[in-house]
């Protein structure tokens, strides 16, 4: 095939060619829409198809939730459709979390695609993290596609909904599509729709500067790890042609490797012969270090000179909380299982360190408490590892009375009573939308975690859209469940950091047999130390296994005990093999007993099981 005729088939792939992501509030039913997509445009067949098959994870699977986007192509044929060219077309779907923790995947996704498909439940209307996700897809531009899912539902509100949408779009109700990913309803349609109004790459590049001999430019979206391949790359063809074997470069990591395989997502992986402009695929390196990949990084070929590509801002973990082996032969194992997680996860931080009682871990940083949650689970289920999770925390900036500023990570590490003359903590802006009958159960909560409301409104059918200031430390406290139990579940949040201010906090430790357990210190607002320590130990005395021995529970803050509970020993009848005889042989036994438990209380440790440092860090359970 001459150049000309290369380039024309090139021009003519991107123009059947459309890139498009699905955006959401958490549970809104994007997986269930990208299912039906995969069925109709017979991309699984149907005896292959299951209930979310884009959430390849377990745990996704059993939270029915999205933790990782995931891209699939399809392909649909168009004939006599008004508004669309006949012909074939590949699409190209990006399936997104939509959980707040998980938002940096959506920003990412975003940055492959030329539009989005904002989905809103019509049984909840417009929630707080649609506002986040509009603004990320405005922001860079995207066309965006309004629908409504779930219009099936005996409780939905399709005609209150779809005001609440063009409102907020500014858009014709004749815009919005309407489509069940339970039945398929509308879902064909949606699709045809897609073709006529996202943006084919060639528009989005300009085709008139188009120059299919121009080099091989792709931007690093994601990646994952093979124990056989090595790192396979997530990219989008901004530019140029890639074949297999080729050799090539990540600019910003200076490596080289070569193209062992190049591919496209059908969801499974399935290589192919070339990946042109505009196209989604991945690359297989044979790279088995860890580090050198990263998100948002630019792929060429080697010896030819390409612009770095924008990439994307790092991560920032908002909740730290330390990882220790339950024994230090498995640190090795740790370390090892980390940097696996960390190739499927770019935004999981972590660094080694050494704890007196503890031994070696790592601090680790987190997006999110369901982001903690969801790491140190997998963790447990795909590595077997027993871990010591320590108390989830907030960075601290504390100013100590030798006049040094020290970054606190860990509430073992902050300062003793006393030591600290300043504290500033981050805080957040929190955006809630809640039922108007709601909002007097609403402001009890945030006045129990030092919320500060800033403004309220009229959000429309009965709803209102409260904007609340309040620390970050008090946020991850379990305010989310209390939020939706305060709200019967009505409630939607969004946030974003705002800066440091000043905190008026102390560190509270836990004490086991009057041994400290410092994967249990906490940092606490100094007016809830009693509560708090009574939670605590409350909390520690129902779910911690009986010893051999008794042993106390107790909170210990400013010097002094705040609460206290006793674990009561297991018992086992030392007489019961005794029949009749003299009552004196069955006293010298339980004294032997007693005797016996008080030289354990004495000399034993007691033994924390790995699920109780889990339930300690859920509190809802």
């Amino acid at each position: 095939m001459n150049q000309n005729t290369s380039a024309k088939d090139q021009q003519q792939t991107m123009k059947h060619m459309r890139n498009f992501s699905i955006i959401a509030h958490i549970d809104h039913g994007k997986s269930t829409l990208a299912d039906r997509m995969l069925e109709i445009t017979q991309t699984i067949d149907k005896r292959n198809m299951q209930d979310q098959v884009l959430d390849s994870m377990e745990l996704e699977r059993e939270r029915g939730i999205t933790i990782k986007m995931q891209p699939a192509r399809m392909e649909i044929s168009v004939e006599g459709r008004e508004g669309v060219n006949d012909g074939d077309y590949v699409l190209n779907l990006i399936d997104t979390p939509g959980h707040i923790d998980f938002s940096y995947e959506v920003s990412r996704a975003l940055q492959a695609v030329e539009g989005s498909l904002l989905l809103v439940d019509a049984t909840q209307g417009v929630q707080a993290q649609t506002f986040t996700t509009l603004d990320m897809a405005k922001h860079l531009n995207k066309k965006i596609i309004p629908v409504i899912t779930k219009v099936d539902s005996p409780l939905a509100r399709t005609d209150d909904v779809s005001f609440e949408l063009a409102d907020l779009l500014d858009c014709d109700l004749s815009e919005i599509h309407y489509v069940s990913g339970k039945t398929g309803e509308g879902v064909e349609e949606l699709l045809f729709d897609v073709i006529r109004k996202i943006p084919s790459p060639d528009y989005a590049l300009s085709i008139a500067s188009y120059d299919p001999s121009k080099a091989f430019q792709g931007l690093v979206f994601d990646f994952e790890y093979s124990p056989h391949q090595g790192i396979i790359l997530y990219v989008r063809v901004m530019h140029g042609t890639l074949s297999p074997k080729s050799n090539l470069r990540l600019i910003q990591a200076a490596k080289n490797f070569p193209a062992l395989e190049i591919g496209i997502f059908r969801p499974a992986v399935q290589p192919v012969g070339r990946l042109v402009t505009g196209e989604i695929g991945y690359i297989v390196t044979g790279v088995k270090e860890a580090g050198i990949a990263s998100v948002g990084d630019t792929v060429m070929i080697q010896k030819q000179e390409v612009p770095i590509l924008d990439g994307y801002q790092e991560p920032i973990p908002v909740v730290w909380a330390s990882l220790y082996p339950e024994s230090q032969d498995d640190f090795d194992l740790l370390r090892t299982s980390l940097e696996r997680l960390r190739l499927t996860d770019a935004s999981l931080q972590f660094e080694e360190e050494v704890s007196g009682t503890l031994g070696r871990g790592f601090r680790c940083g987190y997006l999110g408490m369901l982001h903690l949650e969801i790491i140190t689970e997998r963790l447990y289920r795909e590595y077997n590892l027993d871990l010591i999770v320590t108390s989830p925390s907030v960075i601290y900036n504390v100013k100590v009375k030798s006049g040094e500023e020290i970054t606190v990570y860990s509430p073992p590490l902050f300062p003793d009573h006393g030591d600290a003359l300043q504290v500033r903590e981050p805080w957040v802006r929190l955006e809630i939308i809640v039922p108007r009958e709601y909002t007097s159960p609403l402001m009890q909560l945030l006045f129990q975690h030092e919320g500060d409301v800033r403004t309220t409104e009229d959000f429309g059918d009965g709803r209102m859209q409260l904007k609340i200031e309040m620390p970050l430390r008090e946020l991850m406290r379990n305010f989310f469940d209390e939020l939706k139990s305060a709200t019967s579940g009505y409630a939607s949040l969004s946030y974003e950091m705002i800066g440091d201010r000043d905190a008026d906090v102390v560190r509270m430790d836990v004490l086991v047999a009057n041994e400290p357990v410092l994967a249990f210190s906490r940092i606490v607002a100094r007016a809830r130390i009693r509560e708090e320590g009574e939670e605590v130990v409350e909390r520690l005395h129902s779910v911690l296994p009986r010893q051999q021995f008794e042993a106390k529970i107790q909170a210990k803050a400013q010097g002094k005990i705040i609460s206290s509970r006793t674990l009561k020993a297991l018992r086992k009848d030392v007489t019961g093999h005794l029949y009749g005889g003299d009552i004196t042989r069955k006293m010298k036994l339980r004294e032997k007993q007693k005797k016996g438990k008080k030289k354990m209380a004495a000399r034993g440790n007691v033994s924390i099981p790995h699920d109780v440092f889990i339930k300690m860090m859920k509190k809802g359970d």
